[in-house]
Formats: structure tokens, sequence, C-alpha cells
């Protein structure tokens, strides 16, 4: 009987793993080397099948008490299913968004998502600044650059004018489709080139 159930097990497990394969840029022995990661990580707090938000921040900076609105956006964008915890197939693919296969349409839709922090279809000027903002604080872990708040202003209200292109005071997510592909380095940091060599090492979004 404990034989039949393993070998149904598995039988999922291969179906869901070429059914993953088919509709994201990984192939069915990447999805493999996810599963042995997600498992890892899925099991490092509470061993449950599942990624906790917790967990997740464990993998991002290696403290799970580190609570940034980078993390809190990434985890929300991750668990598409919103009941709080990022399951196997949800890890997968949101993964594949940061394949640097995955077509620009893909990674601007994420950006928007990120950036549109209270969910409104909108990226208003105010939450471009706070994200911004926050971005470059994570950056001063990295670097020694300063920049003032004048300047970082300076730089969100160019960014937003230029992509504000019906003149609405707001970014919908057509505008920022086209402002992106005008400005393709804007999606840089949705891609993660160290996806095209999978291994059992955790991606970081560090600089998304």
């Amino acid at each position: 009987m404990k034989s039949c159930c393993c070998a149904s097990q598995k039988l999922i497990r291969e179906k869901e793993k070429a059914l993953l394969a088919s509709q994201t840029h990984f192939t069915e022995d990447e999805v493999e080397a996810f599963f042995e990661l997600f498992r890892k990580l899925s099991s490092c707090l509470v061993d449950d099948g599942v990624i906790s938000k917790e967990e997740f921040q464990l993998g991002l900076f290696g403290n799970s008490r580190k609570q940034t609105l980078l993390a809190n956006r990434l985890f929300q964008l991750f668990d598409s299913k919103r009941d709080g915890a990022i399951d196997f197939e949800e890890f997968v693919r949101a993964l594949s968004v940061f394949h640097p296969k995955a077509a620009q349409t893909e990674k601007a839709a994420f950006s928007f998502q990120l950036y549109d922090i209270w969910e409104t279809g909108f990226i208003q000027r105010k939450e471009v600044r706070k994200k911004v903002k926050e971005l470059f604080l994570a950056l001063l872990d990295e670097s020694d650059l300063l920049l003032t708040d004048e300047t970082v202003e300076a730089i969100v209200d160019k960014t937003f004018n230029e992509a504000d292109s019906k003149g609405d005071g707001k970014i919908d997510e057509e505008e920022w489709r086209h402002f992106t592909a005008q400005y393709p380095s804007l999606l840089q940091s949705v891609t993660l080139p160290h996806l095209l060599d999978v291994g059992t090492v955790y991606p970081s979004f560090t600089t998304v």
C-alpha cells in the first residue's frame, strides 16, 4: 500500500513537472532542481510543504525578521493564490518571469505590479517615490552612493512625467509597458542571469 502511494505521488510530481516546464521558461530538469531548492526553503523554519513569509525573507536576506517593502511586495506577487504561503507551482511560475528568456512584456507586467503598491491598477507618484527611495536605501549596503531626497525626487519626477503619457497624474499598465519598451534597462532588475544555469542556490532579489 505504501509503495502504491509513493508511486502515485511520483506520478503526480512527474505530471506537475511536465506541466510547469511547458508553461514556463524552464526545462523539466530545471523544474526538478527547483523542487529540491523549494523543499529546503519550505522546511527551513517549519516543514509544512509551503514557503511562509518568514522563510521567503530568510531566503532573500538571510534574516526571517527583516521586514521591507520590497520583501513584502515580492512575497505578495509570488503568493498568487493569496493564501499567505507560496506553494511549488507559485514558486516556479514567479521565478520564470525572472528568466533571461522571459519576454519584456512579462517583465514589464511583473514590475508594474511591484510598483502598484496599493493594487489600484495604477502607479501613483507617491508610490514610485517611496519605492525608489527604498531601493536606493537597499543599495547603500552595497556601495558608497549617497543621494539627497531632492535628487531622488528629481529622478522620480522625471521618470513619472515621461511615463505618464496621458497626463492624468498616474501611470497605467499600458503606459508602463510602452515606457519600459523605450527604456529596457528599467527591467534589468527583473532578470536573473544565473537562472540560465539553475542550481541549488536561492535566487537573490535584493536589487529588484
